[in-house]
Parts: structure tokens; C-alpha cells; sequence
């Protein structure tokens, strides 16, 4: 027993190639099979490595685009792309502008102008973004619509970058649709065009292990990745890991069963209770926050004045939710706020709290929070980006130097 198990963590310490072991790829393909519902099967041999959905989202742009190409995205989007898709790889990102008359779906009109104003400045278009299901939104694009994308990007000979890291999060129908699924029904689709993100930080809870994968239909695509990945391996040990983790498919379904149940039962509280203080939020059903409209509350409808709403909530109630403006929400007044990575009684106060602004807020003014008892780890919300007083900046992430934490905490 002991020179097998000596054995086996040799095997495991030892220099591995880019390719990563067999039996964590062909457990990761079995996965996110599994994840989107069994209708797709995924060929290991087509897995790349990254170091999270940060360096798998890089590493596909290094490999798609040059200095100066662009990709549209629809808005609102997650802040960091900023920095994870652009910083290194002077790629530019053309946002493709979505409202909440349509519940901020992405439409071929939106995505047609974009197009049109990126080529009329002479920038080259080389790719669309998507995230599925949304982050901030939490909500999930239908099979239609996703057909309608990859029939424009097949026009337009473009890329197609899909970012599925809440595949997993579905907490009520209807169910997740891939873009994997999709391109099996489309006429005349170029699967040279078409590449999903994936990770197991949303859907297993596992963000520390960074484990981010890049799956590419197109075979140069896949070799590229392959060469650069040396930059963002996965830990062999991890690897071994997840693979063995993944395997047991008992666990995997209890887990992802367990997880959706306590989503929906999060979402639900949370959204109900700010309903019975006139709040409502977008109808979701995906990932680990809401989109909370907070337009009501606004002095006048401009960002400067949700930057002051969102600072009341910070010095007078001590909780962090994430403003609009830092999604590129072009209207004022949507927040985003995470609710899984607390426990009930933390959820609770955060609950409290919020209703009380709000009901303080209506009525005119906003009394700071005093003597009341809280959890010391109490946190509503990562803010995406960082601010200064009276300044927010664009370029900034929660994983950007600095010198205080990005959690407001309560003292009183």
C-alpha cells in the first residue's frame, strides 16, 4: 500500500505536459456533458488549460486577435473583462447596448449597429462575446436567440467567445442551452468560429483551485492554446484531484442538486423581501446574485446620482452593493448583489439592512446603522470595481493592488 501510494505521488509531482493528464480532461468533458443536460458530448482532446476563466478568457484572446481588434459584448457585462480581456492583449471590446424594455436581452438590431459603427471607424471587428447564463444579470439566453448569433457570426466571419462558468447555477426553468447544443442545428455553421470559457469556480464553489478551461472547435485554436498555456497550468496534484472528485457521479449529482435548491431558495427570499418594500428585481434565474432596480431611489436619473446612492449604502447601511456604471449599465440606478457566499443569519441582517435603507430612503432620509449586532462576516457583495472618493475608475477590479479591502464592514 505504501509503494503504491509512493508511486502514484510520484506520478503526480512529476513535470507534466500542456496537454494535462488524461484523466482530468476526459472527467472535465464528462462534466460539462453532464452539466448542460447530457445533449452534447465534449472531446477531451480539445480541452486547454488556464489558470481560472481569468486566464482561459486571456489566453483565447492572445489567440484570436491582435493589438487593436475588437469584440463586441453586450451590456451590462462583467467589469473585469476590462482587465482580463484587454490589459495584455490591447484587444478593444465595443459594447453592444442592451436595455431593461426587453429585460436587457441582446437583440440582432443592437448587435447590427455595433457592427456597422465598429466598421465605419475602421476598427476590425474579429469576434461577439457572450456570457451564458449573465453576469450581472442572471438570466439565460434561449436557443433562438443563440442560433440568431451564430448565424451572424457566421455571416459576418467572425468569432463567436462563449462564457458558460454558470452553467451549472440554473436554479428554476428553463434550463441552460449551450452553445455547444446550438451549433449542432445551425445550417452552414463554421465551428472554426466558436469557443466557449468554462471553469469549476461558479458551478462547484471551487475558485481557489483555478482551474479555467478554453474549448475550441477550431484546431488551431486548440494548438496555440496549447503552446501558451505553460503561462497558467493547472497543478498536477489539483488535477489528479478533480479527476477523481469528478468521477464519482453519486457526488456530482447530489452536489449540483443540493446547489440548486439552495440557490432558488436564496433568490426567492431575497427578491420577495425586497418586494414588500416596493423594490423589484430583474426576473432571474441563474448564478449567485440578483439585479436589483434601485431606480426609484435615485434623486435624478444619472450616474453621478446612483454613485451617490451606492455611497449611502456603503457609509450609512455598511453594505456593498455593485453599482450599474461598473457594468457598462447604460441606464442609472441597477445594482447587482451577491447572495450565495453567506450563511442565513448574515443573509438575514444583509436583508434587513436593505429594507430598512429603503424604507428610510422613501421617507426621506437615511439614518446611519448604530448598535445593532452583525456577523463579522457579513458581506453583501464584492464591488466589481474599485473607487475612489468621488472618482470611480473603469480600469480597476477586485483583484487590483490596494490598500484597504474591498469589503465594507459594519463596526457598530
Amino acid at each position: 500500500m505504501h509503494l503504491r501510494g509512493a508511486k502514484a505521488f510520484k506520478d503526480i509531482a512529476n513535470f507534466q505536459d500542456y496537454h494535462g493528464l488524461p484523466e482530468f480532461r476526459n472527467a472535465v468533458a464528462e462534466f460539462m456533458g453532464r452539466v448542460r443536460g447530457g445533449r452534447v458530448k465534449f472531446d477531451p482532446n480539445r480541452i486547454v488549460m488556464g489558470g481560472g476563466a481569468t486566464g482561459a478568457n486571456e489566453l483565447l484572446m492572445f489567440c484570436l486577435a491582435d493589438p487593436g481588434d475588437a469584440f463586441l459584448i453586450p451590456t451590462p457585462y462583467y467589469p473585469a473583462f476590462d482587465r482580463d480581456l484587454r490589459w495584455r492583449t490591447g484587444v478593444q471590446l465595443l459594447p453592444i447596448t442592451c436595455n431593461s424594455s426587453n429585460n436587457f436581452k441582446i437583440t440582432v438590431e443592437a448587435l447590427e449597429e455595433a457592427y456597422k459603427s465598429a466598421t465605419e471607424a475602421n476598427i476590425n471587428v474579429k469576434g461577439l462575446i457572450i456570457t451564458n447564463p449573465s453576469n450581472p444579470l442572471g438570466t439565460i439566453l434561449d436557443k433562438d436567440t443563440l442560433k440568431k448569433l451564430v448565424t451572424f457570426v457566421t455571416q459576418k466571419n467572425i468569432h463567436l467567445v462563449c462564457d458558460e462558468i454558470y452553467s451549472a447555477t440554473i436554479f428554476r426553468p428553463p434550463g441552460f442551452v449551450s452553445i455547444a447544443e446550438v451549433v449542432q442545428e445551425v445550417d452552414r455553421c463554421n465551428l472554426d468560429l466558436i469557443h466557449i470559457v468554462y471553469s469549476l469556480s461558479k458551478d462547484l464553489g471551487l475558485p481557489g483551485f483555478r482551474v479555467g478551461i478554453m474549448y475550441s472547435y477550431n484546431d488551431q485554436v486548440v494548438s496555440c492554446g496549447r503552446k501558451m498555456s505553460s503561462f497558467g497550468l493547472v497543478s498536477s496534484q489539483t488535477q489528479h484531484l478533480l479527476a477523481s472528485m469528478l468521477s464519482d457521479e453519486d457526488f456530482v449529482g447530489r452536489f449540483l442538486g443540493e446547489s440548486s435548491k439552495r440557490l432558488a431558495k436564496r433568490y426567492t427570499i431575497f427578491t420577495e423581501g425586497l418586494k414588500q418594500v416596493g423594490i423589484s428585481c430583474l426576473n432571474a434565474n441563474a448564478g449567485l446574485f440578483y439585479w436589483m432596480d434601485l431606480r426609484p431611489l435615485l434623486k435624478e436619473p444619472t450616474f453621478e446620482a446612483e454613485m451617490a446612492l451606492w455611497r449611502g449604502i456603503i457609509n450609512d447601511v455598511k453594505l456593498n452593493a455593485s453599482p450599474g456604471s461598473s457594468f457598462h449599465c447604460t441606464e442609472p440606478g441597477w445594482f447587482r448583489v451577491c447572495f450565495a457566499n453567506m450563511d442565513d443569519l448574515t443573509m438575514e441582517t444583509a436583508l434587513q439592512r436593505i429594507r430598512t435603507f429603503v424604507d428610510q430612503k422613501k421617507g426621506g432620509e437615511v439614518m446611519p446603522v448604530k448598535n445593532k449586532r452583525w456577523q463579522k462576516n457579513l458581506r453583501l457583495s464584492f464591488s466589481a470595481q474599485i473607487y475612489d472618493d468621488g472618482v470611480m475608475s473603469p480600469h480597476k477590479s477586485p483583484h487590483s493592488p490596494m490598500p484597504h479591502s474591498p469589503l465594507v464592514r459594519a463596526r457598530n
